[in-house]
């Protein structure tokens, strides 16, 4: 997916409470993760079609800390798909 169409995604879909979305992949199997938006370098890395991403095993972790080595970075180009997890444990 390019920049447009995941940013066009974020903008629309996901909400100020950190939606998280269910990302398929070309090339690897589906996960669920929550994109980390206020990172000071989100707009570095959205430049070059990379996104901070918590997994799902981590959701936890992060939310009581806030940790963002618990994040991992993903190209988007690998992005096949898109959409909103109905709720966290899937």
């Amino acid at each position: 997916m390019n920049i447009e169409d995941i940013q066009k995604f974020l903008d629309n879909k996901t909400s100020s409470q950190q939606s998280h979305v269910m990302i398929s992949f070309k090339k690897r199997n589906m996960i669920c993760g929550l994109f980390v938006k206020g990172h000071r370098d989100y707009n570095d890395l959205k430049s070059k079609n990379f996104w901070r991403i918590v997994p799902q095993s981590q959701f936890t972790a992060y939310e009581k800390t806030g940790d963002i080595q618990l994040a991992k970075i993903f190209s988007g180009s690998e992005f096949s798909r898109l959409s909103i997890a109905k709720t966290a444990a899937e």
